[in-house]
């Protein structure tokens, strides 16, 4: 039905859900942490890297026991609605109108649920896709929503904006640099201006803009459709991704083996934790897509276990990625973007893997660009949804499609240096999305699951961390990553 915002879609098994969390956390960041880690120093990089991978399970917990709740509360209003209509039907009264209605101003301090639904096992199935926005509504009040909604448009609308700019960026990058003269890829210390010329007439700023276009043409589509339209290419990509991983760790570790290791990392420069600290926040941010990648996971039996698996798998990524980098290169050779380490004949010999590895991060962000697009498409969906209505069709399939993919291509077309935008979108509202407001949905959704249903339903998917200190733990943390982010742009803009 268009405008329907619950609307769950194809169903897939767990292991692909598990593939799409992998493809969705694991981008940009991963390829800037190898030199955080260098700066940092080894040791310090390893506790810091598992600490903020743990704390993002945690809030990663949080936010899937907030979707069953509110997948509780929306089963019981349906249960609800068709009591009443049956009690309509025969002309008797129903003593629980006033209760249904006050359930969502949680103005009601006595259980609703009947006795005989009381531990119900189907009560908090995972089954309608409730996006964070729409939880915010139904478990904030009034300003707290529209703080949330703040921060999640700020938060993608940036995340979108990056991706649109880095991956046409990177293809100018690999594909004006191998002209000429220049055919071995770039050295650290090259430097490029727009107006540089790439193909004949063209500029790279021309070649930039072509690339966007095509970016946009083949990647704008999915903007109008569901994320599960993407699953095979999600798979391809990610079987690239796991090759590409691999390609490198080997490269670094055959050189490190044949005594060709350059890299003689500290145990810890606390100069280099504030950057450390950015880079591992962005690298682990996956919870403002969990109700489009969850809700449609056939069985949610293991579900917790099979996020733990892989945040996992993605820290053991992380961690050999890292730790054969800082000890295979200098720390004052690698660059930004640690697959450009390889674009060098001293290197990699073989043109083709040079070529892979350098287009590599175009893989990793075309594919989490449409995931990205359809969770803001769903939340300016619920931001203007009104109970009980549907919007017209082409509202639904035009309208906000458009809003959402437009301003990102306008701003990758305006600019492809985004410094000051992923400073603001990681730190500031990243760190709002992936502590603040998880650590607030739960603590809501628990207080009210238990004035709605009473104390006897148990949420199958609550958290493992459910004690009430786990939620101030999360908030306090949060606020210490203001401070630190904060310090880190006052420190910088001191040092100009």
């Amino acid at each position: 039905m268009a405008g329907e915002i619950t609307e769950t879609g194809e169903l897939y098994s767990s292991y692909v859900g598990l593939v799409y969390m992998f493809n969705l956390i694991v981008g940009t960041g991963a390829l800037t942490m190898p030199k955080a880690f260098a700066t940092a120093g080894w040791l310090v990089s390893l506790v810091l890297l598992v600490f903020l991978g743990f704390m993002s399970f945690v809030t990663t917990t949080f936010v899937i026991e907030a979707m069953a709740a509110a997948n509780a509360q929306l089963r019981w209003k349906r249960m609800e609605n068709h009591k009443e209509e049956e009690d309509d039907d025969s002309s008797t009264a129903s003593d629980s109108d006033v209760l249904i209605r006050d359930n969502y101003e949680r103005a009601e301090k006595r259980p609703i649920l009947s006795v005989q639904r009381r531990g119900s096992p189907n009560l908090f199935e995972i089954t309608d896709r409730v996006e964070m926005g729409q939880m915010a509504s139904m478990f904030f009040n009034k300003v707290g929503v529209n703080l949330f909604y703040f921060c999640i448009i700020v938060y993608l609308y940036g995340d979108l904006a990056i991706y649109a700019a880095a991956v046409p960026f990177s293809l100018m990058q690999v594909t004006c640099s191998t002209t000429g003269n220049d055919s071995c890829g770039v050295e650290a210390d090259t430097k490029y201006n727009d107006t540089d010329q790439c193909w004949g007439p063209l500029r790279r700023v021309d070649a930039y803009h072509i690339y966007l276009a095509i970016f946009t043409l083949l990647l704008g589509p999915f903007t109008f459709f569901d994320v599960q339209k993407t699953k095979y290419l999600q798979i391809l990509t990610s079987l690239m991704r796991w090759i590409a991983f691999a390609v490198m760790i080997v490269l670094a570790l055959v050189r490190i083996g044949h005594g060709q290791g350059e890299g003689h990392p500290p145990l810890a420069d606390f100069s280099g934790v504030r950057n450390l600290f950015g880079v591992c926040v962005y690298s682990f941010m996956c919870q403002h897509s969990l109700p489009s990648l969850i809700t449609p996971v056939s069985s949610k039996r293991h579900l917790t276990r099979l996020v733990f698996l892989d945040y996992v798998l993605i820290l053991a990524f992380y961690g050999l990625l890292s730790f054969t980098a800082i000890f295979c290169f200098r720390g004052d050779s690698l660059m930004d973007m640690y697959t450009l380490n390889f674009a060098r004949c001293d290197v990699v010999g073989l043109a083709a893997v040079r070529f892979f590895l350098g287009l590599f991060p175009v893989f990793t962000i075309s594919t989490n660009f449409p995931i990205i697009a359809v969770t803001l498409r769903n939340n300016w969906k619920t931001l203007f949804h009104r109970e009980g209505g549907t919007y017209p069709w082409v509202v639904d399939r035009i309208v906000f499609p458009t809003i959402t993919l437009v301003p990102p291509v306008l701003v990758a077309f305006c600019t492809h240096d985004l410094e000051s935008l992923v400073g603001i979108t990681g730190a500031y509202a990243g760190t709002g999305i992936q502590y603040v407001v998880p650590a607030f949905l739960v603590y809501h959704c628990r207080r009210d699951t238990q004035l709605a249903f009473g104390c006897g339903v148990s949420n199958k998917h609550r958290s493992p961390f459910r004690h009430t200190f786990w939620v101030g733990f999360v908030l306090l943390w949060a606020f210490s990553c203001f401070i630190f982010v904060t310090a880190n742009i006052v420190l910088s803009e001191t040092k100009l």
